[in-house]
């Protein structure tokens, strides 16, 4: 459940979805614990985890989201230059 912006030097709440940038962030269930036991015994398919994270209107605005395998979800500057030439 989001609560919070998901910058952790953000304290801003969740209070409605118009406001700020949701994010679906999908995983494999093993690389989130560092476990390679993430597969579905009866399927033999790796088990998928969904969440959702919101950066709040100020954050949103300079930063992004990304999902590395060993740290799991950061936050990314945005990169201006690219912003500017579209």
């Amino acid at each position: 459940m989001v609560s919070k912006c998901a910058n952790p030097g953000c304290s801003a709440p969740f209070l409605y979805l118009h406001q700020g940038k949701l994010f679906r962030m999908e995983a494999n269930a093993g690389e989130a614990n560092g476990s390679a036991s993430g597969a579905d015994p009866a399927s033999k398919k790796p088990s998928r985890r969904i969440e959702f994270y919101w950066l709040c209107n100020d954050c949103a605005a300079a930063m992004t989201l990304t999902y590395d395998k060993s740290i799991g979800v950061t936050t990314k500057p945005l990169d201006r230059a690219r912003g500017a030439a579209s």
